[in-house]
């Protein structure tokens, strides 16, 4: 794996380093974490990494198209490997779990703006809110939600 993660590194192309490939193994492990979680597993593997090292990885990667980072309206920003394919994102309301959607329809930019304002788009970022089943299963719909959806 760390051979894959270096010519990654490489072609794109930055320095192969320790923490740069300890951050994408982090990633490619845990999609949608925060940075404060990417600091944990990161420093389980080199204690000694700086906050702030870890804040210029996170840059860099992203803005070498190594990693996407997200951020849902009122959370955290997060980061993922999975980049390139201008997927969206469906998020709970209520714990903050976040989860791939592929896209919605049609060719990239999956979706046709009905007024382009004379952009040429290329690309279309799409949050989905709902609640994930683990806490759905928690905390059932009111009974006269229920009931209103069901007529």
């Amino acid at each position: 794996m760390t051979a894959e993660l270096e010519a990654e590194l490489r072609a794109v192309p930055l320095r192969v380093t320790r923490p740069r490939l300890a951050v994408l193994a982090a990633l490619r492990e845990r999609p949608h974490i925060d940075t404060d979680t990417v600091i944990a597993l990161v420093r389980a593997e080199l204690p000694t990494v700086s906050h702030q090292a870890i804040y210029d990885v996170l840059r860099a990667l992203t803005d070498a198209g190594l990693v996407r980072r997200i951020q849902p309206a009122g959370a955290t920003a997060r980061y993922e490997r999975r980049v390139g394919d201008n997927h969206h994102h469906v998020v709970c309301r209520s714990c903050g779990a976040i989860a791939d959607v592929d896209c919605a329809a049609g060719p990239a930019p999956c979706l046709t703006a009905s007024d382009d304002h004379g952009f040429v788009v290329d690309e279309a970022e799409v949050v989905y809110w709902g609640t994930c089943p683990g806490c759905a299963t928690e905390r059932p719909l009111p009974q006269s939600a229920r009931s209103e959806g069901s007529t």
